[in-house]
């Protein structure tokens, strides 16, 4: 099961029924399936402190994953900062909505297991992405 909440501003305009069956795809394509996904919806400040108070990271984000997987049942708290999602799809000239979908599929990749942080990984989850964006 999804959710999708907010902390401070409204929610963004999704079809929660599509999101869910898109992402359920996502899931078996890696043989996996959803278990309990929450999405929570801030801004800048308040993935910053999160960012801070959890990880000891001193910088914004577009999402963190809070990743609570067990075996092949995914499931996770997955904030995504709405500002960096708007900030970075006017830095790319992207579509916001194309931004906040690949935001949205990034945080399911980290629950299977894809990162991004270490040599080459950064190919691996953008070409995972890509793939998973295809499926909607």
């Amino acid at each position: 099961m999804i959710t999708f909440n907010s902390l401070s501003l409204p929610l963004p305009t999704l079809d929660l029924r599509t999101e869910e069956a898109w992402l359920r795809r996502v899931a078996a394509q890696h043989d996996r399936r959803l278990g309990e996904i929450n999405y929570i919806f801030c801004n800048d400040e308040e993935i910053l402190a999160t960012n801070r108070q959890y990880l000891q990271h001193d910088y914004y984000t577009d999402i963190i994953t809070f990743d609570y997987s067990a075996g092949t049942v995914l499931a996770g708290d997955l904030y995504i900062s709405l500002d960096t999602v708007r900030t970075n799809a006017e830095m790319l000239g992207k579509n916001y909505d194309d931004e906040l979908h690949r935001v949205l599929v990034h945080g399911v990749l980290h629950l299977v297991g894809i990162n991004d942080k270490g040599p080459g990984e950064r190919e691996i989850m953008e070409a995972a992405e890509d793939a998973a964006l295809a499926l909607r």
